[in-house]
């Protein structure tokens, strides 16, 4: 669907999104409703079960367990000051607001709720349990309101959800695990909000086609798996992961198209293998601790449009090849330690339809806004050899010299450089 094809520079734009923030009391008092929900009910491993106890009579089985989790979702919010769900009264869910229906893919003759579309709503509250009673629901939008807790573990019961975005509201705790069990799931958008913790490794093993989890407070690195995606778009970026860019990332060639890994504290080199990813247009490292020289290889991002490698440690040159891309239109090398830059990086100068940012770099007088040779000298002098270091930057050890001696000594230096 056209959702799942984003523009080129769309990825870029998701980073700027913003949502309205709850109040102190706010907050205190929709969490607290959710835990005694919780707390009164069963087990949030158990399914959930149907008893309905209405006077409304809704001859459609689907339109019934809709109905039911429609209005727990409606008692679950705290404030609703549009009055979005102000028609969500009497048993003909179709003409709720918001919601959408088609026949249903397993019974033609019956109707069936397909979408849920509540964005930008201004709500607050919770999803309650209920909401795992729309089985037939495909697409779920909850973008910018001010839902908090936690995503309940039955969402995975939604058997035919295609689409989620729970993005720009104040979820929490740990990556939804849930979400991973949901067997028809393509696109998964849950920026800013508060989740925390290690992406799942399973994550990248899922089909789907669009990942937005940028703007959360996620940690411990970017899984191994990452190259097992088969995603066009990655966006990880304002999160709190560490670590390195996995090598793998160049086994998703044949799908990536974008991917942005802003502002993540990540360490280490460039792999090389990025330089494999020859269907992407948006490839943005900006913002890391990425240290070494910019790798030649990435002449070979034959479609890459946008490449932002600003804000990092980079040294050395810029590759001319990199410079001469045929598809570039936007390419950054600012605030790196950069100290020589190829004649056809000068070319991007005023060349109409480009943009090339090169300032604050270690180039003297040749280049405009560069750094003093105070700011260099400590950077310059000590660069870092990619190809005799691990993917984290660790050295590696000469076969003759690894010994149990020698790991031994070089877990003490680790020990020693934990405790400066």
């Amino acid at each position: 669907m056209d959702t799942l094809h984003l523009p080129t520079l769309l990825a870029a734009a998701l980073l700027f999104s913003s949502s309205l923030a709850l109040t102190f009391d706010e907050e205190a008092t929709t969490a607290r409703r959710q835990e005694l929900s919780f707390e009164h009910n069963h087990h949030p491993t158990d399914h959930v079960h149907i008893d309905i106890d209405i006077d409304i009579k809704i001859q459609n089985p689907r339109l019934l367990t809709a109905h039911k989790a429609l209005h727990a979702l409606k008692d679950a919010l705290y404030s609703d000051p549009n009055n979005f769900t102000g028609d969500w009264v009497g048993p003909d869910v179709c003409a709720y607001n918001g919601v959408f229906c088609v026949p249903s893919l397993h019974n033609a003759s019956e109707s069936a709720v397909a979408t849920l579309d509540m964005n930008a709503a201004d709500v607050a509250g919770y999803l309650p349990k209920e909401i795992g009673l729309l089985k037939d629901l495909a697409v779920l939008h909850l973008n910018s309101n001010r839902f908090c807790g936690v995503i309940p573990e039955e969402i995975r019961d939604m058997a035919e959800l295609y689409e989620f975005d729970a993005s720009n509201n104040r979820f929490v705790g740990p990556f939804p695990a849930a979400l991973l069990d949901v067997p028809k799931l393509s696109y998964l958008d849950i920026r800013f909000n508060d989740f925390d913790g290690p992406i799942p490794p399973e994550l990248f093993q899922r089909p789907y086609d669009a990942i937005f989890l940028n703007n959360n407070r996620f940690t411990s690195g970017i899984p191994e798996t990452i190259g097992k995606s088969k995603a066009t778009v990655i966006v990880l970026a304002n999160n709190e992961l560490g670590g390195c860019i996995p090598r793998s990332i160049g086994e998703a060639l044949e799908t990536l198209e974008q991917f942005v890994f802003t502002n993540n504290s990540l360490t280490g080199c460039l792999p090389v293998e990025a330089a494999h990813l020859m269907n992407a247009a948006v490839f943005d490292v900006s913002g890391n601790a990425l240290t070494g020289s910019i790798p030649p290889a990435l002449a070979g991002l034959y479609k890459v449009e946008q490449l932002d490698l600003s804000s990092n440690m980079f040294t050395g040159d810029v590759p001319g090849g990199v410079c001469q891309l045929p598809g570039l239109a936007n390419l950054s090398v600012s605030y790196n330690f950069l100290t020589r830059e190829a004649a056809e990086c000068g070319a991007l100068d005023g060349n109409m339809g480009r943009s090339f940012h090169d300032e604050a770099n270690c180039m003297g007088q040749s280049r405009p806004m560069q750094r003093t040779a105070d700011e260099c000298q400590p950077v310059v002098s000590n660069p870092v050899d990619c190809t005799k270091v691990e993917p984290c930057g660790w050295p590696n050890w000469p076969p003759e010299r690894n010994t149990s001696h020698h790991r031994h000594r070089f877990s003490q230096a680790t020990k020693s450089r934990e405790h400066e």
